[in-house]
């Protein structure tokens, strides 16, 4: 199933999974101009699924914020994002993910690449509401600073009020790793070549989300482009 891919969003865009239903959706930003907010408003019945990408390769300030609503037992949702920051730019995503009825299933897997005096914000929250048991429900966002004056900023959450859920979320700020780095120069690749093979196996568990394979293999070429710019 090839995505259906929507380009830099503005304003509210809304989604109604019925019953059964499956869909991919990939969201791109590249546009370095681009400043602007998008809201999600999504919801799935009973047995949908869903998987949304974020890319947001380049974009002057951009902020999205998803309110996505699980209210059909067996729903389904995969939410992926990567966010490649540099110069000045600030992106943001804001999450809320409500579990209304027992025995749905999301994961959210968010990475962000900052360069420069970039700044990114991830907020996002799980909710898991009275009665909602056998929910499974993982979230986590992991950030790698490519500059000494790059800022990520995490915050993931949990509220849950039911007893019986598989529910875990987890955030990590780091830098490339030298030992790595260092064993790649000493087989005579360059810094940059080694900055930039570290950043795309960083990225590539996102990128693996995206099904179409033609599609992701030319997001890879986008994202590898956009890298080198950072470094």
């Amino acid at each position: 199933m090839e995505p259906q891919i929507i380009h830099n969003p503005e304003g509210l865009v809304r989604m109604a999974l019925e019953p059964g239903v499956s869909a991919e959706y990939l969201v791109l930003q590249d546009n370095p101009e681009h400043a602007g907010e998008a809201d999600f408003e999504i919801s799935l019945a009973e047995n949908a699924f869903l998987k949304m990408v974020f890319l947001s390769l380049d974009g002057s300030a951009l902020r999205n914020r998803l309110r996505v609503s699980l209210h059909g037992r067996h729903a389904c949702c995969d939410l992926a994002g990567l966010c490649l920051a540099d110069g000045r730019q600030e992106m943001a995503y804001d999450i809320l993910l409500t579990h209304a009825v027992p025995q749905c299933h999301s994961t959210q897997l968010f990475k962000n690449i900052v360069g420069g005096n970039g700044v990114t914000r991830f907020d996002g929250l799980i909710k898991v509401v009275p009665d909602a048991q056998q929910t499974e429900a993982y979230q986590a966002n992991h950030n790698l600073l490519a500059s000494d004056t790059a800022r990520a900023f995490t915050r993931p959450q949990l509220e849950i009020y039911a007893d019986d859920v598989k529910c875990s979320h987890g955030a990590t700020v780091g830098r490339l790793n030298p030992d790595e780095l260092f064993y790649m120069r000493t087989r005579g690749i360059p810094l940059a070549e080694a900055q930039l093979l570290q950043q795309m196996a960083f990225v590539g568990e996102v990128l693996e989300k995206i099904s179409f394979d033609e599609l992701r293999e030319s997001l890879q070429e986008r994202v590898e482009a956009r890298l080198r710019k950072i470094n």
